[in-house]
């Protein structure tokens, strides 16, 4: 007689019923050969990503920490035509491993990568007058709250900013855990679910993504 399985989490359901995509398998198993982090976005959360994107219609989007292009190819694949990424990764073997990746997934030519301290290279931005109309942030966690400061300042009116791993695998609703990265992100949350600017939701799954878009002016 077989043994009754029992439920099935919904995450893993859900990727069981999309199957895998060849395309981000390979950028994962590059992220991998390299010995990165293998930290990428959830595979779920990339697909919205490119659902994001494409509702949005933005033209300009700008990706805080690219590691190795997974959440890129995300971002891309719902861009219109003549849309492009702006990428800000700290360290240039990370970006030249997304670039790799990008330029296999088609699309190599329209993303534009920025080496360095994300903060220094995001007020060059401001300077430069650039703006946009999407922003996924996924780098650091400490500089969350600055990261949506920036992107306040960079974003057109009725912008999208996504940011992932809020949760902090369970740390951020934990009240006995007070490490930098925690606190950053408890403030970070704070003012995603509070901020007059924003109308925002926080999605629960996996490791936790913030969505909010910018309000239009009066």
């Amino acid at each position: 007689m077989k043994a009754e399985q029992g439920p099935v989490a919904p995450e893993r359901y859900i990727e069981e019923l999309f199957g895998q995509d060849e395309t981000l398998e390979r950028a994962l198993a590059g992220i991998r050969t390299e010995g990165m982090p293998e930290i990428s976005v959830a595979p779920g959360y990339g697909r919205l990503l490119t659902l994001l994107v494409r509702l949005s219609g933005a033209r300009e989007v700008l990706e805080i920490g690219a590691l190795g292009g997974y959440s890129g190819i995300c971002l891309a694949r719902g861009l219109p035509e003549g849309g492009r990424i702006t990428s800000l990764e700290l360290l240039e073997p990370y970006a030249a491993v997304a670039r790799r990746h990008m330029t296999e997934a088609g699309f190599g030519e329209r993303v534009d990568y920025i080496i360095g301290d994300a903060k220094e290279s995001l007020a060059r931005l401001e300077a430069e007058g650039r703006r946009f109309g999407f922003f996924f942030i996924d780098a650091d966690k400490e500089g969350y709250p600055f990261y949506l400061d920036m992107a306040l300042r960079l974003a057109r009116p009725g912008a999208v900013i996504a940011a992932d791993n809020v949760l902090l695998r369970g740390r951020t609703a934990d009240p006995n855990r007070v490490g930098p990265s925690v606190v950053a992100m408890r403030e970070f949350n704070e003012r995603i679910a509070t901020d007059e600017r924003l109308d925002a939701t926080i999605l629960p799954a996996y490791d936790g993504l913030a969505l909010a878009v910018v309000k239009q002016s009066e």
